[in-house]
Protein backbone atom coordinates (compact mmCIF):
# COMPACT_ATOMS: atom_id res chain seq x y z
CA UNK A 1 0.00 0.00 0.00
CA UNK A 2 2.39 2.48 1.28
CA UNK A 3 5.00 1.73 -2.42
CA UNK A 4 1.46 1.69 -4.28
CA UNK A 5 0.88 5.28 -2.67
CA UNK A 6 4.96 6.30 -3.24
CA UNK A 7 4.79 5.33 -6.53
CA UNK A 8 2.10 7.44 -7.55
CA UNK A 9 3.24 10.42 -5.89
CA UNK A 10 6.91 9.81 -7.80
CA UNK A 11 4.23 9.85 -11.24
CA UNK A 12 2.87 12.63 -10.35
CA UNK A 13 6.03 14.90 -8.93
CA UNK A 14 7.62 13.95 -12.39
CA UNK A 15 4.59 14.63 -14.30
CA UNK A 16 4.12 17.97 -12.63
CA UNK A 17 8.12 18.82 -12.52
CA UNK A 18 8.52 17.96 -16.70
CA UNK A 19 5.84 19.40 -17.31
CA UNK A 20 7.42 22.85 -17.10
CA UNK A 21 9.51 21.95 -19.40
CA UNK A 22 8.63 22.40 -23.04
CA UNK A 23 5.94 24.34 -25.99
CA UNK A 24 3.48 24.21 -29.34
CA UNK A 25 4.74 23.62 -32.94
CA UNK A 26 3.96 26.01 -35.64
CA UNK A 27 6.75 28.47 -36.14
CA UNK A 28 8.90 28.51 -38.64
CA UNK A 29 12.81 28.38 -38.94
CA UNK A 30 13.05 31.55 -40.68
CA UNK A 31 10.82 33.39 -37.36
CA UNK A 32 12.77 31.92 -34.96
CA UNK A 33 16.39 32.85 -36.54
CA UNK A 34 14.89 36.55 -37.01
CA UNK A 35 14.82 36.62 -32.37
CA UNK A 36 18.02 36.68 -31.39
CA UNK A 37 17.38 34.40 -27.58
CA UNK A 38 14.39 33.33 -29.74
CA UNK A 39 13.02 29.74 -27.88
CA UNK A 40 10.49 28.82 -30.64
CA UNK A 41 11.11 25.56 -32.16
CA UNK A 42 11.96 22.21 -31.35
CA UNK A 43 14.00 21.44 -28.22
CA UNK A 44 15.71 18.22 -27.05
CA UNK A 45 18.08 17.38 -24.25
CA UNK A 46 17.97 15.40 -20.25
CA UNK A 47 18.45 16.90 -16.62
CA UNK A 48 17.45 15.97 -13.57
CA UNK A 49 14.37 16.01 -11.01
CA UNK A 50 14.66 16.29 -7.05
CA UNK A 51 11.26 15.32 -5.84
CA UNK A 52 9.72 16.82 -2.72
CA UNK A 53 10.31 13.31 -0.83
CA UNK A 54 14.25 13.79 -1.56
CA UNK A 55 14.65 11.25 -4.11
CA UNK A 56 16.11 12.03 -7.73
CA UNK A 57 15.61 10.63 -11.10
CA UNK A 58 17.17 11.52 -14.67
CA UNK A 59 14.78 12.79 -17.15
CA UNK A 60 14.93 12.97 -21.38
CA UNK A 61 12.58 15.71 -22.44
CA UNK A 62 11.61 17.12 -26.31
CA UNK A 63 9.85 20.45 -26.47
CA UNK A 64 8.10 22.76 -29.43
CA UNK A 65 7.97 26.46 -28.56
CA UNK A 66 5.77 28.85 -30.74
CA UNK A 67 4.81 32.48 -30.52
CA UNK A 68 1.15 33.56 -29.18
CA UNK A 69 1.71 36.91 -28.50
CA UNK A 70 3.70 39.88 -29.22
CA UNK A 71 5.78 38.30 -26.11
CA UNK A 72 4.18 35.16 -25.53
CA UNK A 73 4.61 31.56 -25.87
CA UNK A 74 3.56 28.49 -25.48
CA UNK A 75 5.32 25.04 -24.96
CA UNK A 76 4.34 21.53 -25.42
CA UNK A 77 6.64 18.74 -23.97
CA UNK A 78 7.12 14.99 -23.68
CA UNK A 79 9.25 13.97 -20.85
CA UNK A 80 10.46 10.67 -19.60
CA UNK A 81 12.20 9.05 -16.56
CA UNK A 82 12.44 5.40 -15.65
CA UNK A 83 9.03 5.57 -14.06
CA UNK A 84 7.05 7.51 -15.79
CA UNK A 85 6.66 9.70 -19.44
CA UNK A 86 4.43 12.69 -19.22
CA UNK A 87 2.87 14.89 -21.51
CA UNK A 88 3.25 18.77 -20.60
CA UNK A 89 2.47 22.51 -21.75
CA UNK A 90 3.54 26.21 -20.41
CA UNK A 91 2.48 29.56 -20.53
CA UNK A 92 5.51 32.07 -21.09
CA UNK A 93 6.54 35.23 -21.65
CA UNK A 94 9.79 37.11 -22.72
CA UNK A 95 11.30 38.89 -19.82
CA UNK A 96 14.55 40.27 -21.21
CA UNK A 97 16.33 39.41 -24.06
CA UNK A 98 17.29 35.81 -23.46
CA UNK A 99 14.93 35.16 -20.85
CA UNK A 100 11.65 33.67 -20.57
CA UNK A 101 9.34 32.74 -17.60
CA UNK A 102 6.10 31.22 -16.96
CA UNK A 103 3.62 28.21 -15.60
CA UNK A 104 3.49 24.82 -16.80
CA UNK A 105 0.65 22.35 -16.25
CA UNK A 106 0.30 18.97 -16.89
CA UNK A 107 -2.86 17.56 -16.90
CA UNK A 108 -2.48 14.02 -16.82
CA UNK A 109 -1.82 14.46 -12.96
CA UNK A 110 -3.45 17.91 -12.66
CA UNK A 111 0.17 19.42 -11.23
CA UNK A 112 2.22 22.53 -12.58
CA UNK A 113 4.17 24.88 -11.20
CA UNK A 114 6.42 27.61 -12.41
CA UNK A 115 9.28 27.59 -15.04
CA UNK A 116 12.39 29.58 -16.02
CA UNK A 117 14.28 29.53 -18.95
CA UNK A 118 17.47 31.49 -20.11
CA UNK A 119 18.47 30.57 -23.68
CA UNK A 120 22.24 30.74 -24.93
CA UNK A 121 23.01 30.33 -28.58
CA UNK A 122 21.34 26.90 -29.19
CA UNK A 123 20.81 25.83 -25.50
CA UNK A 124 18.43 26.93 -23.38
CA UNK A 125 18.34 26.24 -19.34
CA UNK A 126 15.24 25.32 -17.83
CA UNK A 127 14.25 25.53 -14.12
CA UNK A 128 10.98 24.18 -12.86
CA UNK A 129 9.40 24.72 -9.50
CA UNK A 130 6.28 22.85 -7.94
CA UNK A 131 4.57 21.32 -4.53
CA UNK A 132 5.95 18.28 -5.80
CA UNK A 133 10.02 19.27 -6.74
CA UNK A 134 12.29 20.84 -8.83
CA UNK A 135 13.99 20.32 -12.14
CA UNK A 136 17.15 21.51 -13.79
CA UNK A 137 17.26 20.78 -17.87
CA UNK A 138 20.01 21.99 -20.68
CA UNK A 139 17.80 21.49 -23.87
CA UNK A 140 19.77 22.08 -27.59
CA UNK A 141 17.93 23.63 -30.60
CA UNK A 142 17.31 20.93 -33.11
Amino acid sequence: MVRSILSRTSRVLTAGVLAAAFGLTGATVSSARAETGSIIGSWSGSGSIAFASGSKERARCHAHFAKTGASSYAMDATCATASAKVDQTATLYRTGARSYSGTFFNQQYNTGGQIRITVSGRRQSVHLSGEAGTAFFTLRKL
